[in-house]
């Protein structure tokens, strides 16, 4: 979700780190809800209801009138493009995130990944050729281009990027999170999981392959199946005498 504040003049203002002073006021992350606004101005082609709803819901948040940014939904998109790069940014600083395609995969094997990041406009077969390197409960997300990437590193274009465990790989899969449901389309887009629960979606289901009993697969030869049908009928033929002994055949 993303928090807002309201300026001293009653304007608009994302909190996108939550740390801004006054009460805040919560919107979903999803396109869905942040264009609400811009529909304001298009009321003539039947596109301000759902901005005429936004600025209520809006106003009764905030106890009064508030001006809200036509263009919000791209404002929020950039500064989370730049908080990603900033989290980025800080990781490769500290040693805990390597890009390029054998650095990242053989840094994978001695270090404990959290995240992988691969650049939205790269080569689909060179991502699926690395995903392959990947451990399976680790998410894979693509919220930059390769050229946001690569300034992040000092590179024209970057599409692999590792990112080892812990806090900063923590937010940047939330953040990834929230600019991947501001760009979804609520008209396209079907019902998905945020990163962080497609992992525990995918270690689950990891796990569960991994415990679940084998079963031993019925021997049908028809040897077998012959020896089985013989000592079946000597069963009975042994055990017919006790059974008319005893009355249980009937």
């Amino acid at each position: 979700m993303f928090r807002f504040v309201v300026s001293p003049d009653r304007a608009l203002v994302p909190d996108l780190a939550g740390k801004l002073p006054g009460r805040g006021i919560w919107l979903s992350a999803s396109r869905d809800v942040i264009e609400g606004p811009r529909g304001t101005r298009a009321d003539a082609k039947g596109g301000g209801t759902k901005g005429r709803e936004l600025l209520r819901a809006v106003a009764r948040a905030a106890r009064g009138p508030v001006l809200v940014p036509p263009d919000l939904p791209l404002v929020l998109e950039t500064a989370l493009v730049r908080r990603i790069g900033d989290y980025l940014g800080m990781a490769r600083r500290a040693g805990q995130a390597i890009a390029g395609f054998e650095k990242a995969r053989d840094w994978m094997r001695s270090h404990p990944t959290g995240l992988v990041l691969q650049a939205s406009d790269g080569s689909e077969a060179e991502r699926t050729r690395f995903r392959s390197a990947v451990p399976g409960t680790v998410p894979v997300l693509t919220p930059l281009t390769g050229a946001e990437l690569g300034r992040v590193f000092g590179h024209d274009n970057v599409v692999h990027v590792a990112v080892a465990s812990g806090r900063l790989a923590s937010s940047l899969v939330m953040e990834a999170g929230r600019l991947a449901g501001l760009r979804s389309s609520p008209d396209t887009a079907g019902p998905e999981m945020s990163p962080r629960e497609a992992a525990r979606d995918t270690a689950s289901r990891q796990a569960a392959r991994d415990t679940a009993p084998r079963q031993a697969a019925p021997d049908t030869t028809p040897h077998r199946a012959a020896k089985d049908l013989t000592s079946h009928r000597a069963t009975r033929r042994e055990t017919a005498g006790i059974n008319d002994a005893t009355g249980t055949n009937g």
